[in-house]
């Protein structure tokens, strides 16, 4: 069998080395015949930067490499495009450090073209005459292909002034692709965020945003039926729908799609069901953000907006629900059509990041070591229906929350604190959970199901009584076989559990 391309972003590396390679190029030609200016939003590791190579290597006319590929019968490799290749992999940390990257990657472009370019001093400047030099050597119009253009603004995020710097930079140089349009065949940019065309791509109006357009859902990430059949000998005696759950789930409006980088590590580490892409890198302001505005963290399930909310990244005002969104935290779960457009409802896509994502989030929340120990202790618990010996194991992990998380507020009076804290621990251990569940007659706090069971908890502040809440609404009555009814009252001023009650039905 092939080996598994793990980490390898190069398309010629793939097919020289005769690793395992899912075909993309049938994609590749519809979308160079249909378009002329592309961007594609995708999460991190998610492919682009192989799929963008691909490109690279149709335009040359690389035809050695595409041998029994979709695309080899369907493409005219007599005709060889001048590729201009830009790539921000590298950390850039201010403006004049983003000059001279332009500068180093417009060099590399000039060697590999075998093209000299007169400008020293302006990139913008540099990469106009490159473009036109180019064209004009090989009689053949210009293709352009930009990888990660954001990233440089994104490794800034957390430093706003010179975010906005760094961008203003990056638009005065794509303000060039759009000038030598003349000279040009195609061009291609990816990225995680798609900001505003006003903000950054404002000479670029005729960019065709392709993120959450059906045809290319599948651009890239593995179908299922890449699994069933190509991956098909690399996961015998495997549960496929444990890996199902796990891994797939990522919907851009064409078939849910699991992150190959998953797939690639799980296979190589022998089937062991872990975080492999969560672990890649989660921002910090990110977290951040979400303390900082008290979010709701059970909203993340079930939250519903529309598209222009998905395409708008703001650097002055930094939205969460698009974040969470383009850096693949959270996925179209459902399309509800309305009178205004369509609407999507998000969620996280599987269990590896509903539990790394909430995991990671009470990390940040919480201090001590014991955080593992209550994590198995509660899991234990609650698969064995010991619904009566949760409160000491809930009271240690509120006691657990450090106290900076309440510095210069009173988050602590306020009901959806303790259910974000709760919600986020169970999601963390991988139970079904369901925040705000909802009835014929009302809505729950929480409801989680493990070990055959169904546990619905209520929730109050200071007093109240929520467990005769749960019996008078009867929310149980939507469920089946053994249910446990879990009241339970917070003590702001202990700022831990002050009431707790279970009762059997």
């Amino acid at each position: 069998m092939k080996m598994m391309p793990v980490g390898i972003q190069t398309f010629r590396k793939i097919i020289e080395g005769d690793y395992l390679y899912i075909d993309k190029t049938e994609i590749a030609r519809s979308l160079i015949e249909k378009y002329e200016y592309v961007f594609l939003s995708r999460p991190r590791r998610f492919g682009k930067s192989l799929f963008l190579d691909t490109l690279k290597n149709i335009f040359e006319g690389n035809r050695e490499l595409f041998r029994g590929l979709l695309i080899e019968e369907q493409w005219n490799w007599e005709v060889k495009y001048p590729v201009i290749l830009i790539s921000f992999s590298g950390g850039i940390d201010s403006r004049e450090t983003l000059r001279k990257n332009l500068f180093y990657i417009l060099n590399d472009n000039q060697k590999r073209l075998d093209i000299h370019c007169d400008e020293k001093e302006d990139p913008n400047q540099c990469f106009a005459e490159l473009i036109e030099k180019a064209y004009e050597k090989y009689h053949q119009k210009v293709v352009i292909l930009i990888d990660e253009y954001d990233k440089p603004i994104l490794d800034n995020i957390e430093n706003i002034p010179e975010a906005l710097l760094i961008r203003n930079g990056m638009r005065n140089f794509y303000t060039k692709i759009k000038e030598n349009d003349r000279y040009l065949r195609f061009a291609f940019l990816t990225g995680v965020s798609k900001f505003a065309k006003v903000s950054i791509f404002s000479g670029l109006n005729n960019l065709e945003d392709i993120s959450l357009n059906p045809d290319y859902g599948n651009i890239c990430g593995y179908t299922q039926l890449d699994l069933d059949t190509t991956f098909a000998p690399y996961l015998e005696g495997v549960d496929m729908e444990k890996v199902k759950r796990w891994y797939n789930g990522y919907n851009f409006l064409g078939d849910t799609v699991y992150n190959p980088f998953d797939i690639l590590l799980f296979i190589k580490n022998h089937f062991e069901f872990d975080n492999y892409w969560f672990e890649t890198g989660t921002p910090s302001f990110l977290i951040e953000l979400i303390k900082k505005n008290n979010y709701f963290i059970p909203r993340f399930e079930g939250l519903c907006v529309n598209k222009s909310l998905l395409n708008s990244f703001d650097i002055k005002n930094l939205n969460l629900e698009t974040i969470l969104f383009q850096s693949g935290y959270l996925t179209i779960k459902r399309v509800i059509p309305s009178g205004v457009g369509m609407r999507y409802e998000l969620g996280f896509p599987n269990k590896e990041v509903q539990i790394s994502f909430n995991e990671y989030l009470l990390r940040s929340m919480t201090s001590g070591s014991q955080k593992e120990l209550i994590r198995d202790e509660l899991l234990e618990l609650l698969e064995a229906g010991d619904a009566g010996s949760l409160e000491p194991v809930i009271k240690r992990l509120f006691a657990s929350i450090a106290y900076n998380n309440f510095t210069n507020n009173d988050i602590e009076r306020y009901e959806g604190f303790y259910a974000s804290v709760l919600y986020a621990f169970f999601a963390s251990i991988g139970v079904d959970i369901i925040a705000e569940d909802v009835s014929n007659v009302g809505r729950v706090d929480l409801t989680l199901k493990a070990g055959g069971r169904t546990f619905l908890f209520e929730f109050k502040v200071s007093d109240g009584e929520p467990l005769e809440q749960i019996k008078r609404m009867k929310y149980y009555e939507k469920y089946a076989g053994e249910r446990y009814l879990i009241g339970i009252v917070f003590d702001p001023k202990a700022r831990n559990v002050s009431k707790f009650e279970v009762e059997k039905i």
